[in-house]
């Protein structure tokens, strides 16, 4: 281990093989998985989301996952998948067993349940997640860049283009009035929706409004969800040429032979746009194609793929000079978890923020103003479980042991 000084002066302890010291090394070896519980919570957005270029209206309702994890009499809840045939066999189950002894990551048979543990081990050591995890010492409020995810196809009813630009511009001003000053805006129309040519004018004019709105300042990244070609792919980033995108996203089918036909197209046109991927059923090599120039930003999903293995990726990443974006769609928890992640990942490029209001969570801890997502201080995620009515979702749909 060695000493360095992060940017603010304070002395950060690193390992020289890249893995990131943790607090929770500190845990009660000895405790044991008590109970496990689990439900669905129900949360809503603002309003409802449309189409993407694969995906029908998302609709305005989202139902979250939630485990809830009691070792030693303290409980920690977070966003799980487990089923009741998994939880079985961790019941009883040492701290010493979850966590691994030298690093302090969760061992991967306790991966489904980790965001529970994560909050957990904040409870016990009455610290914020981001502490426990960072490769540096933290002082005073913490603030992340975030961006608005919430411009999709609302406008296909639309015959008119310039009603349609007006109409994902009134979406964007929502945004701006709750503190975004970053945005995504969902392209590919024409991939499943509308024909080629409407949907690649309609894409580029929607892009452009949006620039108009936000002035030159923001950050605009666009995500074709594979809705595009390597030619649409090309023909798209014309039109936009002058908007300065921030990141293209999924413009098709992962394929390194194309990523590579565009990468140099874009370098002869002197092209700054990012290129960014992982989302999903991503290839399996596409790690691989990054550190071989072809993607600038790796996107796993927060929840599916997991923050334990993100903080594994995220070494190699870094060491890489890879940046990194975690996919979050669809839940409220993924943004608030995204949000510690951040101080563990040099790369770290933005939260991906859902806006939605899960019934039994209180996160007003969490605001967002000037495109930062400010995380509060408080232990583990920072967010506050209404407990009795856990319990009662837990009766009506969930289960526990």
């Amino acid at each position: 281990m060695k000493l360095t000084k992060n940017k603010a002066g304070h002395e950060d302890k690193t390992y020289c093989d890249g893995v990131i010291p943790m607090s929770l090394l500190k845990l009660p070896p000895n405790a044991r998985i008590e109970k496990i519980e689990w439900a669905i919570l129900q949360g809503e957005r603002p309003r409802s989301a449309g189409s993407n270029a694969r995906i029908g209206v998302h609709g305005k309702t989202v139902s979250e996952r939630m485990a809830r994890v009691t070792i030693d009499g303290v409980s920690g809840f977070g966003w799980s998948l487990l089923t009741k045939e998994e939880a079985e066999p961790l019941i009883g189950k040492t701290v010493s067993e979850i966590f691994h002894p030298e690093n302090g990551f969760i061992q991967p048979q306790f991966r489904s349940i980790e965001f529970a543990l994560l909050d957990w081990a904040g409870q016990i050591l009455q610290k914020p997640v981001y502490e426990l995890i960072s490769r540096q010492a933290i002082s005073g409020p913490v603030a992340v860049p975030c961006y608005d995810t919430s411009l999709y196809f609302d406008d296909l009813l639309l015959d008119n283009d310039a009603e349609a630009v007006k109409l994902l511009q009134s979406e964007a001003a929502e945004g701006w009035d709750k503190g975004h000053r970053n945005f995504k805006i969902k392209i590919g129309r024409g991939g499943r929706y509308m024909p080629n040519v409407e949907g690649m004018r309609r894409d580029i004019a929607i892009v452009r409004g949006i620039r108009e709105y936000t002035g030159p300042d923001s950050r605009i990244m666009v995500d074709a969800n594979n809705g595009y070609n390597l030619n649409l792919t090309k023909e798209f980033l014309l039109g936009v040429e002058d908007t300065k995108l921030y990141w293209l996203e999924e413009a098709f089918h992962e394929d390194d032979q194309l990523y590579a036909d565009l990468r140099e197209w874009m370098k002869q046109r002197e092209m700054h746009v990012l290129i960014s991927d992982g989302e999903g059923l991503a290839a399996p090599p596409i790690v691989d194609w990054a550190e071989k120039g072809l993607i600038d930003i790796i996107q796993y999903d927060i929840r599916f793929y997991g923050f334990t293995n993100w903080l594994e990726l995220g070494i190699r990443l870094d060491k890489s000079k890879i940046k990194s974006a975690p996919h979050n769609y669809g839940s409220g928890y993924g943004g608030y978890a995204s949000g510690h992640l951040a101080l563990a990942l040099d790369g770290f490029q933005f939260v991906e923020w859902d806006t939605i209001v899960v019934e039994g969570i209180d996160a007003s801890g969490y605001s967002i103003s000037d495109g930062m997502l400010h995380v509060p201080s408080k232990a583990g995620f920072g967010l506050d479980l209404d407990g009795s009515y856990f319990s009662r979702m837990v009766t009506e749909n969930g289960w526990r042991l």
